[in-house]
């Protein structure tokens, strides 16, 4: 629908950005710091771009007080950042690490002394690699009590000050590219192991909400859900049905549970059929129930347009890691959908569709089918960036921010209850398989695949045009 004219942004609105411990803290071996499962994972040859590693990212660790500065500069509202598990229990599950926590202790300290809120993730995909090692991680039970054991932990150290918190970060992601896609650790091909996996985390997920409710703290918990709603390629009814399974197995299978507490019927059905389904137990259930959330978190970056696929129809695809655009090799599940190529939105470098009008899809169907409030946790474009004299001219950035969060915009005058707005990311980092040189953040950060070389910081056109929508509140966006 269209409007006459916009609501404002709420007063309160937390204008944030977003980033996750492994792809920028470094210091992977310092202070008692155990090895995760990313440490262990970016050591096999071939695994990521240019064999780039966190080993020392972009040094947050030693430097968070002079990023911390740049936010606080620029009026950020919120900040949000992953705890490393495997800071806090290095080795084992008995044994806490004193001086993990401190690290943590000082950057919540630092943010609150400049007025920035701090929004913490539990879980930014980095198990520590002893779990992997002693029962593979997110296969077993056993993860429910760890997970919530280190949940509590945490809770307790940092529940005083920090007022919101994720509790697993994109779990359709490291779930279906650690178990099915073999691009993320355990680096598995197997979807039965994979919705087996997954069921552990749902648990686990819901089981530390619960824990987090039990200590009576002030504060609001919710997990992060990377979203990309589909559109069917045409009004055929086959693709229209495909749109609905694509979003069925794609969203549904994982919002259902965190906000209803119970899998969408239509999924466990073709999951039976498949003899695919989770093993369960009725407790699961109970806690699942127990286990809502406070509002939905919502990574978005892209929307997927599909097509009715047959039965021998084309199967997993291959993402473009490489930054060459063009080179994505869309794939499927036979039966149900695939991806196809959509003439009506712009593309990024990596393939991603360019498309602000499904931010405010995504955030409509969140709102009709739960009814919670949302915290846009990340939303960015990745892309090249060129420092040129101490300056980088991302115009880009820019423009997409400003659609995006216009499209919020949109969305909060539709009735939609926003809590706010976290870019991806504050700096640069490591993209995780794509090394270095796709950039995402406000601040560069000069560094490379090949070199860390001095790290320095400079503020990108963007930081200034962030700035200015944080004074006025969003009044200026065009």
């Amino acid at each position: 629908m269209q409007h006459k004219k916009l609501k404002d942004f709420p007063e309160g609105f937390l204008w944030g950005s977003a980033s996750a411990a492994y792809q920028v803290e470094g210091a992977w071996d310092e202070d008692g710091k155990g090895v995760s499962v990313w440490d262990t994972f970016v050591r096999i040859p071939g695994k990521t771009f240019k064999g780039t590693n966190g080993d020392v990212a972009v040094d947050h660790y030693h430097r968070f007080k002079e990023d911390v500065a740049l936010m606080a500069e620029q009026g950020l509202k919120a900040y949000r950042f992953s705890i490393a598990w495997s800071r806090i229990f290095p080795y084992n599950m008995q044994e806490v690490n004193e001086k993990g926590l401190q690290f943590y202790d000082g950057l919540i300290d630092e943010l609150l002394a400049n007025h920035i809120e701090p929004v913490v993730t539990l879980y930014h995909w980095d198990i520590p690699q002893y779990l992997q090692d002693d029962y593979l991680g997110w296969e077993s039970r056993q993860i429910i009590e760890d997970f919530t054991t280190y949940a509590e932990t945490v809770f307790r150290r940092y529940g005083d000050r920090v007022k919101y918190w994720v509790s697993l970060n994109e779990q359709n992601v490291f779930i279906s590219h650690g178990y099915l896609m073999a691009t993320h650790p355990p680096a598995v091909k197997d979807p039965k192991r994979m919705y087996q996996a997954n069921h552990y985390a749902n648990v686990a997920n819901a089981a530390a909400i619960k824990k987090f409710r039990s200590l009576g703290l002030d504060g609001q918990i919710g997990p992060s859900f990377a979203y990309s709603p589909g559109y069917p390629i045409d009004a055929r009814p086959e693709n229209i049905l495909a749109a609905e399974n694509f979003d069925e197995l794609n969203a549904y299978l994982w919002m259902d549970v965190y906000a209803k507490g119970e899998y969408p019927s239509v999924i466990w059905n073709w999951l039976e059929e498949n003899d695919l389904q989770p093993e369960t137990r009725p407790e699961d259930f109970k806690i699942l129930k127990a286990g809502k959330p406070d509002f939905m978190g919502v990574n978005y970056y892209k929307t997927s347009t599909v097509a009715a696929n047959p039965l021998d129809g084309v199967g997993i695809g291959t993402p473009n890691y490489s930054g060459e655009k063009g080179s994505t090799e869309r794939g499927g599940i036979p039966g149900v959908f695939k991806e196809v190529l959509n003439p009506f939105v712009e593309k990024t470098n990596w393939d991603w569709d360019i498309d602000p009008v499904g931010l405010r899809i995504a955030l409509r169907r969140i709102n009709s089918r739960y009814g919670l409030p949302i915290l846009i946790t990340e939303n960015g474009l990745g892309e090249y960036d060129k420092l040129k004299e101490g300056q980088i001219h991302d115009q880009y950035r820019i423009d997409y921010l400003n659609d995006h969060a216009k499209a919020v915009q949109e969305a909060i005058t539709d009735g939609v209850t926003v809590l706010g707005y976290c870019t991806w990311s504050y700096t640069d980092l490591l993209s995780w398989l794509n090394g270095y040189q796709k950039r995402y953040g406000f601040v560069y950060v000069d560094r490379d695949e090949d070199s860390p070389k001095e790290l320095k910081r400079y503020k990108k056109a963007s930081y200034y045009w962030y700035k200015e929508v944080i004074e006025q509140n969003g009044k200026n966006l065009k």
